[in-house]
């Protein structure tokens, strides 16, 4: 048996909160952008904490985003496709739906769309894997 990550209960606006406003404290305003690993997170609880960022009313002078690596947008959809030729219609609505809500929660700040919960079983798996380097 693998070691698991210890799980640790934060709502992502709280998340949210504290992670802004570390970077407000440190990073300079002439940054243009901010982007995120998932950081072994589900693709669903990565997208809600960017989401939760992107929400807060508070002045946030770069952009907030994720770095689209295929752990934080590509792994349920992989996962679906299984590598067989009959899943690829169904792995693309996958896709196409993490897409959307990655966009829609980076796009939170402006237009205030992701609801959350979008995600199906796939999407709400961990992607920590112990040891794994970048």
């Amino acid at each position: 048996m693998s070691p698991s990550r210890p799980s640790i209960n934060v709502t992502p606006e709280v998340n949210a909160e504290y992670t802004v406003a570390a970077l407000r404290r440190t990073v300079p305003p002439a940054v243009p952008g901010i982007v995120f690993l998932s950081g072994g997170q589900s693709e669903e609880d990565a997208t809600l904490n960017l989401n939760a960022m992107n929400k807060l009313d508070i002045l946030k002078p770069w952009t907030l985003s994720f770095s689209l690596i295929r752990r934080a947008l590509q792994q349920s959809t992989l996962k679906t496709l299984g590598g067989k030729k009959e899943s690829v219609e169904k792995a693309q609505a996958a896709f196409l739906a993490r897409c959307k809500d990655n966009s829609e929660a980076t796009a939170t700040a402006t237009l205030r769309k992701y609801g959350g919960g979008s995600g199906d079983g796939l999407s709400s798996e961990s992607l920590f894997v112990n040891g794994y380097k970048h």
